[in-house]
């Protein structure tokens, strides 16, 4: 399992990493920016190859990457002829294409991997119900397990998540409920209540429902290209989203920070879904790919987000952040990003509930 989870891991961080740096690569070629370096990983080189200016390296380290561009810092020493090809000297425009282009290339992978996936097929719930509350309108009604629900108010469904969705948007108005049962089709009508559930963050929220539950009978839907590229922009969408909202919630108490995970979790999680099939590792390759997008645009100095910010700054205010403010910031995002890397790590460790750690924990802290 061990060996699994860590080849899971090398190939995952080596596909994402790839993606966003060749992002970077790519709009730098396009924008005539000279390209000195392309490393998958960080520190000592294990192997490279130079191909006219730019060297492609394999680094030891595969938590990372990076492109190193002509000027990027300064273009003190340059020729006239290189200053021209420097990334400092380009347009702030160009600069934010070149700073952006990274995170968009997560996002373009992952609705490439969704839209393969969309198109391989994928299970979906039926609209069998599976299960019925007592004292719920579905039960008063007359609704039974076993039934197979077909229409709401005379549009047709077949699918729990449209038929969920449409509950809820009800806003309590009576549903004509036409099902299948024993073959038969029946129709009730049936008013949705407003009942209390839990959120995915497990907050307290309020929504109409009619008080049953989805069976396990599932079927396999296949799109087309067109309709499996419509699907995967707003899975990529809805799962953005998600990541900002869950990244609020951390920081208003309602998630604890104990749910983020390092390297550790994602080998572990990479591990399982490999064995899982080839499908669930793709589609975890693509939830961490969006994840790595967002947290790279968020506005912290270091990440591309941070760059980004002063470039926005240069816009409104006509000229450059100076140097200094710059380098200070960037200190700061530094400090931050490693204090984050080793909370998340500890997180890790916890969670692998290793004696000898724990007891280590106990001696210093005295619990």
């Amino acid at each position: 399992m061990i060996g699994i989870s860590v080849v899971s891991l090398i190939v995952l961080l080596g596909v994402l990493i790839f993606a966003h740096e060749l992002g970077h690569f790519l709009m730098a070629k396009k924008s005539g920016v000279g390209v000195l370096k392309f490393s998958l990983g960080f520190g000592p080189k294990i192997i490279g190859k130079k191909i006219g200016e730019t060297e492609y390296l394999l680094s030891a380290v595969p938590l990372g990457g990076y492109v190193k561009l002509l000027g990027e810092a300064d273009v003190e020493g340059l020729s006239a002829e290189e200053q021209k090809r420097s990334f400092s000297k380009q347009s702030v425009l160009k600069r934010i294409l070149i700073v952006a282009a990274g995170p968009v290339f997560n996002f373009l992978l992952a609705i490439v991997i969704f839209t393969a996936v969309f198109m391989w097929g994928v299970p979906v719930l039926t609209s069998q119900i599976g299960s019925i509350q007592e004292d719920s309108p579905a039960f008063a009604a007359g609704l039974k397990e076993g039934d197979v629900v077909i229409a709401l108010d005379g549009v047709p469904v077949s699918r729990w998540d449209r038929l969920a969705e449409a509950i809820g948007q009800s806003q309590g108005k009576a549903l004509r409920v036409a099902f299948l049962r024993n073959g038969v089709q029946q129709e009730l009508a049936v008013t949705p209540h407003l009942q209390k559930s839990k959120s995915i963050f497990g907050e307290d929220v309020e929504a109409y429902k009619l008080g049953i539950g989805a069976s396990n009978q599932t079927f396999i839907e296949r799109l087309n290209p067109a309709e499996a590229a419509w699907a995967s922009l707003k899975q990529t969408w809805m799962i953005s989203k998600l990541t900002l909202v869950s990244i609020v919630k951390i920081f208003e108490g309602v998630l604890s920070p104990r749910t983020l995970g390092g390297p550790i979790l994602i080998a572990q999680m990479a591990g399982t879904s490999a064995q899982e099939g080839i499908v669930p590792f793709v589609i975890f390759m693509a939830l961490l790919s969006i994840n790595l997008a967002v947290l790279n645009l968020l506005p912290v100095p270091v990440l591309d987000g941070g760059h980004l910010v002063f470039y926005l700054i240069e816009i409104v205010k006509g000229s450059e952040v100076s140097v200094k403010w710059r380098e200070m910031a960037n200190q700061v995002g530094f400090i931050l990003l490693i204090l984050l890397m080793i909370f998340v790590f500890m997180m890790d460790i916890d969670r692998l509930n290793i004696k000898a750690v724990n007891e280590f924990t106990k001696f210093f802290t005295g619990k």
